[in-house]
């Protein structure tokens, strides 16, 4: 178990209100009268989540984007963002880039908070949604006989980092830089789906979450599994774990086609002795990011 799975664990005894969904969802769930509120908060760190060169208003979109993938799995309608800020350098381009991405997505910005820390710069942001559909989407609906999907390829999030690093300029760097949350996708799915999640740590750990919250077994093909075009056939499995990615993973009855574009990549087992298997045995090595 890792540092950061021991700490959920403890703190999971805490989390005893039903909205907190055990701690094993994406976001908490809120009953609030006749309304049903979706929250999530996501920290990034210089030097972790980003490079310490990159343009701070990238980092701005990149903030506002993975909260708001969190609000995509629950097919959640964003309400406003409530920001954490650690003052550090010049704040012109990051307030630049996070205006064009609340502009971009309509997300209003409702308050926060800054403190002054030396050391590398953390962020943090809190989204609100309102749910737009009932029961609200959590990853431990999948069943035996779904099938598997994903809304889009993995790895491109990879690639733009290397190419990022490198200084390569004429690589397209967008998937790691400015992701775009799926947000119209996870509305259109969440009347539909048996279990969703967006893929933020790699496909593997992701899969292997929801076969664990869904006392299931996932089976993913390999070869059904959506990839870059760019990227090396001796890659694939890197990039199954790299992670950023973004995309919705989600379950399906048998035969139900989603109202979106998307890939099938596997089957929902019974609980078997693996929780994932990749092909017929289960992957070996990393399976995505965990803190350590």
């Amino acid at each position: 178990m890792t540092p950061e799975s021991a700490f959920i664990t403890a703190l999971q005894a805490l989390a005893t209100h039903p909205a907190a969904r055990g701690l094993a969802d994406d976001c908490a769930v809120l009953e609030v009268g006749g309304e049903t509120l979706i929250l999530t908060h996501d920290m990034m760190v210089e030097g972790v989540h980003w490079l310490p060169a990159q343009d701070p208003a990238d980092v701005a979109w990149k903030l506002l984007a993975t909260n708001l993938s969190d609000l995509a799995s629950k097919g959640a309608e964003p309400v406003g963002v409530l920001l954490g800020y650690t003052l550090a350098g010049d704040h012109a381009r990051f307030i630049e880039g996070l205006g064009e991405a609340l502009a971009h997505f309509g997300v209003p910005l409702l308050g926060g908070d800054t403190v002054r820390a030396p050391g590398p710069q953390s962020l943090g942001l809190t989204a609100l949604g309102r749910a737009t559909c009932r029961p609200v989407p959590s990853r431990s609906g999948a069943r035996a006989g779904d099938d598997i999907w994903i809304t889009g390829p993995v790895g491109r999030a990879m690639l733009g980092f290397e190419a990022l690093s490198a200084g390569n300029t004429s690589a397209d760097t967008s998937a790691y830089r400015r992701p775009v949350p799926r947000l119209a996708e996870g509305r259109a799915l969440a009347p539909l789906v048996t279990a969703m999640m967006d893929v933020s740590d790699g496909l593997l750990l992701d899969a292997r979450r929801m076969a664990e919250a869904s006392a299931a077994s996932f089976a993913l093909d390999p070869a059904a599994i959506p990839l870059p075009a760019e990227l090396p056939a001796e890659r694939a499995r890197e990039a199954l774990a790299w992670g950023d990615d973004y995309e919705l993973l989600f379950t399906l009855p048998s035969g139900t086609a989603p109202p979106c574009p998307a890939h099938r990549i596997g089957t929902v087992l019974p609980r078997g002795t693996a929780p994932l298997l990749l092909g017929d045995t289960p992957p070996e090595g990393p399976l995505g990011y965990e803190h350590r």
